[in-house]
């Protein structure tokens, strides 16, 4: 189903007035990209991946959080 843009603008602003107080960064992190993502009407797990493996430029490893 494809958002209008009214629709897209009015999700993202219920997404703002919902973390606005949000302060544990890193405990909300997963849950905030979820409803990020349906602001848009996608799933996040359709269109990302969280604690993706790469190698650095050092060629040690690392995650990216959402990739």
């Amino acid at each position: 189903m494809r958002l209008s843009w009214n629709e897209v603008h009015a999700r993202a602003a219920t997404l703002a007035d919902d973390w606005k107080d949000a302060f544990y960064e890193k405990g909300e992190t997963q849950s905030f990209y979820n409803e990020f993502f349906e602001v848009f009407g996608k799933r996040c797990r359709d269109v990302a991946s969280y604690g993706q493996h790469v190698s650095k430029l050092d060629n040690s490893s690392g995650f990216i959080d959402l990739f």
